[in-house]
């Protein structure tokens, strides 16, 4: 079973939203022991500019989607603010 994770990011420069979309959405493990994945990228409105969805079968996983946002040298310079929200069960299928 997998938890479904959010994360809302503001940027520091408009404009940027579809490169991160484009860069973000291609994320996913490549460790044979991990399944985490981005399941979904896209532009919102209000206080945030991108939302995240991803899914991931322990907590350290997830550590590692937003660490890659916050270390990345192409992406890390666009991200003003980062907000993780996190399912409280394992009952989220995986069947993308």
């Amino acid at each position: 079973m997998f938890y479904r994770g959010y994360i809302l990011i503001r940027l520091k420069t408009i404009g940027t939203e579809w490169k991160v979309v484009e860069k973000l959405s291609k994320l996913r493990s490549t460790e044979p022991s991990e399944l985490w994945k981005i399941t979904y990228v896209t532009p919102i409105y209000g206080g945030w500019d991108v939302m995240v969805e991803c899914s991931f079968t322990k907590l350290h996983e997830l550590d590692k989607i937003v660490t890659f946002m916050r270390v990345d040298e192409e992406v890390s310079p666009w991200i003003e603010e980062t907000t993780t929200l996190v399912s409280s069960r394992p009952d989220y299928t995986n069947e993308n």
